[in-house]
């Protein structure tokens, strides 16, 4: 009896981290514990929602990690910058986006983008890209940007996008018009045939977006 006692006072120490300690895979603990400060509970979920999503997806397919993050993103609320930022334009980091669990369409690209690079995906299989949208019935195109993945150099990519969520090949989204596109080396202007690559990505935009990080 004695003895069994002493097993569980040694014990209780040990099994109170299992029950208290959230384990992460793909985020510091520390990291997550500010974004809840910060955010609050329904942040510090998403952000484990999205970590349990990562994990998950590390020895799936190509193909499976662009749905899973594609899939995972699409589901947080889209808001404009004015109203949602207080700004005109302003690109989100991916801690921002899921902490505040809105954004709009460069958010959704952008956090995409990050995530697939975790996931292994090369840099240069990757574009965000910026685009105009033929809205079905408007006589107007907007301002878009989706991300775009490449399987090699010169094919056709597939388009990872918030307002069509299905994952789909470039030839048929007729509906989206190239305009430039960029990642974090490079920076390539569309053309009527092809793109053309003019030079690195000095986006004003894209270095304060990585100023936050």
């Amino acid at each position: 009896m004695k003895k069994m006692l002493f097993i569980l006072i040694f014990l209780i120490p040990f099994l109170s981290l299992f029950v208290t300690a959230s384990k992460t895979f793909n985020i510091d603990p520390a990291q997550l514990a500010s974004i809840e400060n910060k955010y609050g509970s329904s942040a510090k979920k998403r952000v484990e929602m999205w970590d349990s999503m990562m994990e998950a997806s590390k020895n799936e397919s190509v193909l499976n990690k662009l749905k899973n993050v594609n899939d995972f993103f699409n589901r947080l609320t889209y808001k404009t910058d004015l109203a949602h930022w207080k700004r005109k334009d302003y690109w989100a980091t991916p801690v921002e986006f899921m902490g505040t669990g809105a954004g709009d369409c460069e958010d959704y690209a952008i956090a995409k983008y990050f995530s697939l690079i975790k996931l292994g995906i090369p840099d240069d299989k990757l574009r965000i890209t910026y685009v105009t949208y033929s809205k079905a019935n408007s006589r107007f195109d907007q301002a878009h940007m989706v991300l775009t993945y490449y399987h090699q150099a010169g094919a056709i990519p597939v388009v990872l996008d918030n307002i069509n969520e299905s994952l789909q090949l470039a030839t048929k989204r007729p509906d989206l018009k190239p305009v430039y596109s960029f990642n974090a080396t490079g920076l390539w202007q569309a053309q009527t045939k092809g793109e053309k690559r003019i030079g690195a990505n000095n986006l004003k935009s894209w270095k304060d977006l990585m100023s936050r990080f």
